[in-house]
């Protein structure tokens, strides 16, 4: 092997290192007694799961990990399916205005999310969608980075591919779904992975349209729990109710980092 590579092999394993590292230490530590803590090293002395039955007995978790899987869940699906729709026309129909309505998506990227809270939270109020679930899913499912992502990726597709399919008779949904859905598999996961991700770690939209502690997701929940009071000053309390939260993405990454490295290295945000 060359110097040149051992060289940026040992860069690359140190970076990785310096970003895992307090991963480890987070669920280490949410294992370590509460007096431990501060002496932890690289190895513990002693694991216990005390910090984490503590957290089971303060606060409903389980019920927060319910809400939050299916708002995820349900908002996931929902961008998959109004987000390719919304690409696929931009990308193959022609109709009048459609790269300025484009590039108005492109636009509202820009814009932070505060900007359309009072907005959002007022429509949640009219129609009677606070504390609900509605009011955690609804609004999710405009997402304008899904909608680029299935456009870039349907303008790399051949149209004799569609207008085949037509003259066999299918209808517009009918190639979105059955015909080109097949063929943008890494897209679709990508997609999946960050609205699964953006979702799931939501906490200033939850908290202000959700007050009923039985419909709190589960980040909503962590936050309450660990700022609020509930956790006390136990930092290995906190720390359980962190690694609880974050298992599920790092699972959801671990199974499907293949399709998402592809996607992103040749999506293309081209053309």
């Amino acid at each position: 092997m060359k110097p040149s590579k051992i060289i940026l092999f040992i860069l690359l394993s140190g970076a990785a290192l310096s970003f895992l590292y307090p991963f480890y230490w987070m669920i280490l530590a949410s294992l370590t007694p509460e007096a431990q803590i501060g002496e932890l090293g690289i190895v513990p002395k002693e694991l216990t799961f005390s910090n984490y039955t503590q957290m089971f007995s303060k606060i409903p978790i389980w019920r927060s990990l319910l809400n939050s899987t299916i708002v995820a869940s349900l908002s996931t699906l929902g961008v998959l399916v109004f987000g390719s729709m919304t690409g696929y026309a931009l990308a193959k129909l022609r109709f009048k205005g459609r790269e300025v309505l484009f590039f108005t998506i492109i636009f509202t990227m820009t814009l932070p999310f505060q900007i359309s809270l009072i907005p959002n939270y007022i429509l949640m109020v009219k129609f009677q969608w606070v504390d609900t679930m509605a009011a955690l899913i609804v609004p999710a499912l405009n997402n304008a980075f899904a909608i680029l992502m299935f456009r870039q990726t349907f303008k790399s597709i051949p149209d004799d591919l569609i207008d085949a399919a037509r003259v066999d008779g299918c209808g517009e949904l009918r190639i979105i779904y059955q015909i080109l859905w097949p063929n943008i598999i890494p897209t679709i996961i990508t997609v999946a992975i960050i609205t699964f991700m953006s979702s799931w770690n939501d906490v200033l939209w939850p908290l202000i349209v959700i007050r009923e502690e039985h419909l709190m997701t589960m980040p909503q929940l962590v936050t309450l729990f660990a700022v609020g009071g509930r956790a006390e000053p136990q930092l290995g309390v906190k720390l359980a109710s962190a690694v609880l939260l974050a298992l599920p993405i790092i699972v959801a990454y671990a199974i499907f980092q293949k399709h998402f490295i592809r996607s992103m290295a040749s999506s293309g945000l081209k053309g």
